[in-house]
């Protein structure tokens, strides 16, 4: 029969392993230090020397966290010449990793306190809120750079949202909207084309986010989806002239359902869902005019008309120009939804915005720390089933 003999204490064998580990590495990173101090001055410590450039004068403590925790660094102090490390940034507080870590953490939807506690636990050094903010200031260009960027390809299909978050204006906490818009190009892929603050969804605003657009070389466009809002409607109308525009299946059914009562609208769910189920756009608009009449005949007189009203722009995917294979996925804005899912994921741990450029700047390091790998991989369309059948739009 076999019989443990030797127990370990995992916690602390760990623990030791930790403590071992920092203790090398605070010696080997002092020893670095001291080596480059000798550079610097032409001797080493207490040795006599003509050629000395510079004499020692003691040294300050810096403590530095790294991944192997919190270590406390003798920083050699000289007369005679100004000791700059190769080993050690100026003022530099942690390792690059460490911070570029807890930035990730930020972009993942962690708040700044959790942050915090994570530092203080993991590190043994807090990273005050002030502090992460000032970090994530660097990479505040390069999220301005990427905003900017030219759009080289065609995008034949563009879906288009606004995101709602709340932000400081005008000495209270209004609701304001980010715009987003996702094109598929010619390789299949998705792409976030653009982020921008719309104020309020209106013309204006969606007017001024699809010529930022269109500056940066947007063409191609074939189909825009979007929600049934009036402004994003007439901006498409009037800046892509050769895009048709497809209204969300979604959130027309949600919006006919709204107007059914309790008892009827699991047959308005059916009766909804055989509608989109059909081969052709004729066959659907010819079985919405059916369903129509029959919520009249139920005294859903509010809900027929809203059906007759919306389902010209909801069956636009149905039209022969579009790839059968292409129609489940162009028909609703489920994809730029499930996006904003996660802005808001993100946006509600802060709650208000101070300003605008914070708002927006969290939103879209979000968006690309979400879309940044799954998308650039996976192809989401296959755009070689599109065709010539449309003319070259835009």
């Amino acid at each position: 029969m076999s019989q443990q003999i030797l127990q370990v204490d995992q916690a602390m064998l760990e623990t030791t392993l930790d403590r071992m580990v920092r203790r090398s590495v605070e010696e080997t990173l002092n020893a670095m230090l001291d080596a480059e101090a000798d550079e610097i001055t032409g001797a080493a410590r207490y040795e006599r020397s003509g050629d000395r450039k510079a004499y020692r004068a003691g040294h300050y403590k810096r403590d530095l966290t790294v991944k192997a925790g919190k270590m406390s660094l003798k920083v050699p102090k000289l007369k005679g010449a100004l000791f700059e490390s190769a080993v050690i940034e100026r003022y530099r507080r942690r390792e690059e990793s460490v911070e570029e870590a807890l930035i990730d953490m930020y972009l993942a939807g962690v708040s700044t306190r959790q942050i915090d506690d994570v530092s203080q636990l993991l590190w043994g050094d807090r990273m005050p809120s002030q502090t992460l903010s000032d970090k994530l200031k660097r990479i505040y260009a390069d999220i301005d750079a990427w905003r900017e960027r030219p759009l080289v390809q065609e995008y034949a299909y563009v879906f288009m949202d606004g995101v709602w978050h709340k932000r400081c204006w005008g000495g209270s906490v209004e609701n304001v909207s980010v715009l987003v818009a996702i094109g598929v190009g010619m390789d299949g892929r998705r792409e976030v084309l653009s982020v921008a603050e719309g104020m309020k969804e209106d013309a204006e605003s969606w007017r001024l986010f699809i010529t930022g657009m269109l500056a940066r070389g947007l063409k191609g466009v074939r189909l825009v989806t979007g929600d049934r809002c009036a402004g994003l409607v007439a901006a498409v109308n009037e800046l892509l002239p050769n895009a048709r525009y497809q209204r969300c299946m979604v959130h027309f059914e949600r919006n006919i359902l709204a107007k059914v009562n309790p008892r009827n609208r699991e047959w308005a769910a059916d009766a909804l869902k055989a509608v989109f189920s059909m081969e052709s756009r004729d066959k659907a608009l010819e079985k919405a005019e059916s369903v129509a009449k029959d919520m009249e005949s139920r005294k859903l007189k509010e809900a027929a008309k809203c059906l007759r009203e919306g389902i010209g722009e909801t069956t636009t995917y149905l039209l022969d120009d579009y790839p059968r294979e292409h129609r489940r996925r162009i028909r609703t804005n489920n994809m730029i939804e499930r996006l904003n899912r996660e802005i808001r994921r993100r946006t509600r741990v802060v709650g208000s915005f101070p300003d605008g450029r914070s708002a927006l700047m969290l939103i879209c390091a979000r968006v690309r720390y979400v879309t940044s790998n799954e998308w650039s991989t996976r192809r989401y369309l296959d755009m070689s089933r599109l065709g010539e059948s449309v003319p070259v739009a835009n």
